[in-house]
């Protein structure tokens, strides 16, 4: 592995060296790779336009980074910001030098990336449920605009992935090989999904018994290994000796915080999606009119820019963990019952009364 992480090294000076007048670019990248806007922005868009599409969303999501979350400690993968201080590969007073910046410090650690995982499986869905559109259609103009939307999609997502790739690479918060497997993970749990509609009937309890299961399992394979003297939390401290700015270090990127935050938004959308408020906002009439999806579209979006105002303290973790349920939670229940729901009575027409 060290051979491995050497030439990671290499790449990532590389990068920060030819590439640095795209570093905004690569920056804006990695943000649009954060798992974070699956549940911000491309679950409020998909859900109104296609429900089937939005769900899936959501289970992807959560059971990728599950997933990613397993791997990563299975794999004990390292990030090259805090590899390149304690490796003794190098000799004495040439240890490369990797700069780092706000979003370089994540706790958690590096194999697979969860950036390149997340963006990989949501986009993986967007771009099938994209597709199946055009596949429906029949007739030898129809076929021809499949292949041509076919290569059109495809292209853009593997282009949106490297650059992802790329962007968490440059920053020294990933070798090549851990962003590589993020985007095979990705896809793999996403056509997986391709294959399972029977969450699209699921029912409260099944969702309530999914985030159980999660949660137990993973706590389970920590404490298990926390008894043979395994601290599965390692990176932790590796982060906080080795960031380049303490304030850089960041509570909501240590792998129980993905966790909480995962199974909040799982937990919402099943709770929303067996509401009453969902029923008579999008499954009644104004449910299948564009204006109201255009609405709710809009008053998502814009409801959900105002969570992120919402500041959860960090002082107590217990309490931060409890509050990222809680706020998670609250994304789904925003989307699929409360806003639909707001729009419905102010377009429900007023019944007159004749006497």
């Amino acid at each position: 592995m060290d051979l491995l992480h050497s030439h990671g090294v290499l790449i990532i000076q590389h990068l920060q060296k030819d590439y640095r007048s795209y570093q905004s670019f690569l920056n804006f990248m990695s943000h649009v790779g954060d798992p974070r806007n699956i549940f911000s922005i491309y679950f409020p868009l998909w859900f109104q336009l296609n429900q089937v599409v939005g769900t899936k969303m959501i289970w992807v999501a959560v059971i990728g980074d599950w997933f990613n979350l397993i791997f990563k400690w299975i794999l004990f993968g390292h990030r090259p910001y805090w590899w390149v201080q304690e490796t003794m590969i190098y000799p004495n007073q040439t240890t490369p030098c990797l700069e780092q910046f706000p979003i370089t410090c994540e706790t958690g650690p590096g194999s697979p990336s969860g950036h390149a995982m997340g963006s990989s499986c949501v986009w993986y869905v967007m771009v099938s449920a994209a597709l199946s559109y055009t596949v429906r259609q029949k007739g030898k103009s129809t076929i021809n605009l499949h292949r041509l939307t076919w290569s059109f999609l495809w292209s853009m997502f593997w282009i949106i992935q490297i650059s992802v790739c790329v962007s968490r690479v440059f920053i020294a918060t990933h070798f090549p090989h851990q962003v590589i497997l993020g985007v095979i993970a990705g896809m793999l749990v996403a056509e997986a999904f391709e294959h399972a509609p029977a969450i699209q009937t699921a029912s409260l309890k099944t969702y309530i018994q999914t985030n159980v299961f999660l949660f137990v399992s993973a706590l389970g394979f920590y404490l298990v290994l926390k008894l043979i003297d395994i601290d599965l939390l390692w990176s932790i401290p590796k982060a906080k000796k080795w960031c380049a700015n303490p304030e850089w270090i960041n509570i909501d990127t240590t792998p129980f915080a993905g966790l909480v935050r995962n199974l909040g938004a799982l937990f919402g959308l099943g709770l929303s999606i067996n509401s009453e408020m969902f029923i008579l906002g999008c499954k009644g009439k104004h449910g299948y009119k564009l204006s109201f999806r255009m609405s709710c579209i809009a008053t998502s979006l814009a409801t959900l820019q105002l969570y992120d105002f919402i500041k959860i303290p960090t002082h107590t973790e217990y309490l931060f963990y409890i509050l990222s349920f809680c706020k998670s939670a609250a994304i789904p229940l925003t989307v699929v019952a409360f806003v639909p729901y707001c729009i419905y009575l102010l377009m429900k027409p007023t019944e007159k009364k004749f006497w």
